[in-house]
């Protein structure tokens, strides 16, 4: 069974930074990205950011220059470093496995990122 733990969440002031991890345990075949989305209070769940196999990759406008993905295939491993914070970046964070074939996305717990002066 697929499972995706995040880890790396936290209380951080603006301008601070924060590095999530996502580790995913059992055998994922047909991925068609590894990612991240955010939800905000009373906002809808947005994409983040996108890594694809070949290692190209996706970011929301409103993260670029600030975040950076990537991973580490040997252990199945995506992380988000996240510079640069600010207030508007609060909110649950969620790992994403995206698959060709169903089911079609894995989804981690969530990890809660504040950025708080």
């Amino acid at each position: 069974q697929v499972q995706l733990v995040e880890s790396g969440g936290g209380l951080v002031q603006p301008g601070g930074s924060l590095r999530l991890s996502c580790a995913a345990s059992g055998r994922i075949s047909s991925i068609n990205a590894m990612g991240w989305y955010r939800q905000a209070p009373g906002k809808q769940r947005e994409l983040v950011a996108r890594i694809k196999p070949g290692g190209s990759t996706n970011y929301a406008d409103s993260v670029k220059g600030r975040f950076t993905i990537s991973r580490d295939s040997a252990r199945n491993t995506v992380y988000l470093q996240m510079n640069s914070l600010k207030i508007e970046d609060t909110g649950v964070y969620y790992c994403n496995v995206n698959r060709a074939t169903w089911p079609y996305d894995y989804w981690g717990q969530g990890t809660q990122v504040t950025v708080s002066s």
